[in-house]
């Protein structure tokens, strides 16, 4: 544990602070009583709770015994009894007929009763409501075509859809599958209840935007596994894996390529993963994962749970800005990864790695603008086809943003050449050309083209 300037006074105060209660007495210096009793144990509720799931979901039960919950007396009862009044009240076999209610929906809201400074920069992070809001905000109609009416098979029926907030009411049990399986368990959605106050239609469990019926939004267990809820396991880089993953954003990919990740891969299990928050610092580890750089405590930095802090770029939209808004404060942003990085890296190193950023955000940035310029002369001249999912210009449109053009930059972020190149701007400019003959065709002739020019499995 590396000890900083103010975690050194803090030691110092407390040394002092042994030192004067010794010789005068901490009855009387800190008065405090004489005989400090401390009561531990649960509720007869909170027993009959634990009695009953360790015959019914032992695994469950297992889990939360090794957990810190359960040795500081949180149990089941704790942290899933609802009120009667509650949306999400309900009540399970062993419990009916009682005026105990539960709900087995556990939203950050709850979270918040012990943990309110770390809730509260969580809602103000791109893991909240910005998260649920990629999937489920109105303005995702086109979104929302692509995953019910095309990856469902609406299309094959030509069926029509209401794009409404949510899940269309159109939709079948197959037609909600893209979306319930590969959508919801990252984004979150908006939980929907049946007539027991259960969640229906594959609504929950969701990902870490989940909107749920009380107002509340997010899901802590999506980095803090239920029931076990881990800090060392929310600090290595395949709890961020599990999302940050793939064509769209290889965030756990391009990190195991990068000099840190074969550094995690080579020698993270000699790691100390379990040291308190604000202490796990460079000497626990030699390299630092996900969450050193974009939430831990290291050097004068503090934990956050708002993993926007620390950014400068908005590397995921369509065009790069410095951040702004309700996704951070970029400028700020950036000194607070200077901050992180500077544990570890003289100035001339952390500059050569910022400018590297910057200047790879630029040149995307180039392309994508002459992208949209195409595309606005195409649409004055109406050469655009209506549906985008049907048309070669738009479709490679998407893949330059949504798939080469965020390999390009987060590759260049998190220095991962592969990734920065091969995937990234070499693919970038071979989209760009492609769209760019299109361009030219429809300009020339003045006419869409009957099918589609673009593969249907696209840019990997």
């Amino acid at each position: 544990m590396k000890l900083t300037p103010g975690k050194i006074g803090i030691l110092v105060l407390s040394l002092l602070l042994v030192a004067m209660t010794a010789t005068i007495g901490a009855e009387e210096y800190l008065n405090i009583p004489k005989e400090l009793v401390i009561k531990r144990g649960f509720t007869k509720e909170a027993l009959n709770c634990i009695e009953c799931h360790a015959k019914k979901i032992p695994g469950t039960v297992e889990g939360w015994k090794t957990s810190r919950m359960s040795h500081a007396g949180v149990s089941c009862y704790d942290c899933h009894v609802v009120e009667k009044s509650s949306p999400m009240a309900s009540q399970c076999e062993g419990i009916k007929g009682t005026s105990t209610f539960i709900s087995p929906m556990v939203s950050s809201k709850t979270c918040s009763r012990c943990h309110p400074q770390e809730v509260e920069q969580f809602l103000k992070s791109g893991h909240a409501e910005l998260a649920s809001g990629a999937v489920t905000s109105p303005e995702r109609a086109g979104l929302s075509k692509l995953q019910f009416y095309y990856e469902g098979g609406g299309f094959m029926t030509n069926k029509k859809f209401s794009w409404v907030y949510g899940t269309p009411k159109e939709a079948t049990n197959f037609e909600r599958a893209p979306r319930a399986s590969g959508c919801q368990p990252c984004h979150g959605t908006q939980v929907e209840l049946g007539p027991d106050n259960k969640p229906i239609n594959e609504t929950w469990p969701g990902g870490v935007g989940t909107i749920y019926p009380d107002g509340s939004i997010g899901t802590c267990t999506v980095c803090h596994e239920r029931h076990s809820f881990k800090k060392s396991d929310a600090r290595k880089p395949e709890a961020c894996g599990a999302c940050h993953l793939g064509p769209d954003h290889p965030n756990v990919e391009i990190y195991l390529e990068s000099k840190h990740g074969q550094l995690y891969q080579t020698q993270g299990e000699d790691w100390e993963f379990d040291s308190p928050p604000d202490a796990w610092e460079p000497g626990d580890y030699t390299a630092p994962t996900c969450a050193t750089c974009h939430m831990s405590g290291i050097g004068n930095l503090a934990t956050t749970h708002n993993v926007q802090e620390r950014l400068k770029w908005d590397l995921m939209h369509k065009k790069s800005v410095v951040r702004s808004g309700n996704r951070g404060e970029g400028i700020k942003g950036e000194e607070n990864m200077k901050k992180v990085c500077a544990n570890c890296h003289g100035p001339s190193h952390i500059k050569t790695q910022r400018d590297m950023l910057d200047n790879s955000v630029g040149l995307y940035n180039t392309f994508w603008d002459g992208a949209v310029k195409m595309k606005k002369e195409l649409a004055d001249k109406k050469l655009l086809g209506p549906d985008p999912w049907q048309d070669g210009f738009q479709e490679l449109e998407y893949y330059l943003w949504h798939h080469t053009g965020r390999r390009a930059r987060q590759g260049a972020a998190m220095n991962a050449p592969d990734y920065a190149h091969w995937h990234g701007f070499f693919q970038v400019f071979q989209v760009y050309q492609d769209m760019e003959n299109i361009y030219k065709n429809r300009i020339e002739t003045g006419r869409v083209e009957k099918y589609s020019p673009v593969i249907s499995s696209a840019p990997y």
